[in-house]
């Protein structure tokens, strides 16, 4: 029997630093529907399903004919709300897909969802980038991630990991990786993923993901090109704009 991957986007009205996002125009679409249109086109997803809590956003979906979920209003986190759509799901692998990223990469998906199918013990898995920037080490909004040799995360932090003792610029002497917050779960760990005890780790760093580290799972992570680019603000709004923009023009002038 071929294993079915569920692919949910959580997509809330109510997003603190920017109401509405999700309804956001860019280049004609809502940034919701572009999200759904992207992911649609991962390979390995059996499917995409939108949830939410808010009306708006549920009619929305309805409009541009993407499956829609209502979920309860009360959970923490996207991923309680993906936790809850998955109860109601056959998938064996969930992927939780950020409704703020209109430029997310199909492959990256894949990627993220390979990363189960490859390795059948993992109970969750996500991806990292090498950082190319110097600035991004230290900056704090820039989750970092170390691995093992088997491509399992030891840490995530904000800080910078490794520490390079010594005279070299970190960036030249061991290459820095971020992460890049595309999870992918088996249905039964996700199901008790909310339940699981907050560490403190986790509220230190304030990384959802240290939770499944310090209850003692492993999370798999590979390696991707993908530059994520989410919009939290109404500035990241206006770049992610300008490059919708620049690959309008790029194209049209393929095609002119």
């Amino acid at each position: 029997m071929p294993t079915t991957i569920l692919g949910v986007i959580p997509a809330r009205f109510a997003s603190s630093r920017f109401p509405g996002k999700a309804l956001t125009p860019i280049a004609g679409k809502s940034m919701l529907q572009h999200v759904f249109e992207r992911a649609s086109q991962a390979r390995y997803l059996s499917r995409v399903l939108i949830a939410t809590d808010d009306e708006r956003i549920f009619e929305h979906a309805r409009q541009f004919q993407a499956p829609v979920r209502m979920t309860r209003p009360d959970h923490r986190s996207g991923t309680d709300r993906v936790a809850e759509v998955a109860s109601a799901e056959s998938a064996q692998i969930i992927v939780n897909i950020q409704g703020d990223e209109p430029l997310i990469d199909p492959a990256a998906i894949d990627a993220a969802a390979l990363a189960l199918l490859d390795d059948e013990e993992a109970p969750m898995g996500t991806l990292k980038k090498r950082i190319e920037h110097p600035d991004e080490v230290t900056n704090p909004n820039v989750v970092k991630v170390v691995t093992d040799h088997n491509d399992n995360a030891i840490y995530f932090s904000r800080s910078p990991i490794p520490h390079i003792r010594g005279g070299d610029e970190p960036h030249q002497s061991v290459p820095y990786f971020k992460h890049i917050g595309l999870y992918v779960y088996r249905r039964d760990f996700l199901l008790k993923y909310p339940d699981l005890r907050v560490g403190p780790l986790e509220r230190a760093e304030k990384l959802e993901q240290l939770r499944a580290i310090e209850n003692g799972y492993r999370i798999r992570v590979v390696e991707t090109q993908y530059e994520s680019l989410g919009v939290d603000t109404p500035e990241d709004l206006m770049r992610v704009s300008q490059l919708f923009e620049m690959n309008l023009t790029t194209s049209d002038s393929r095609h002119g």
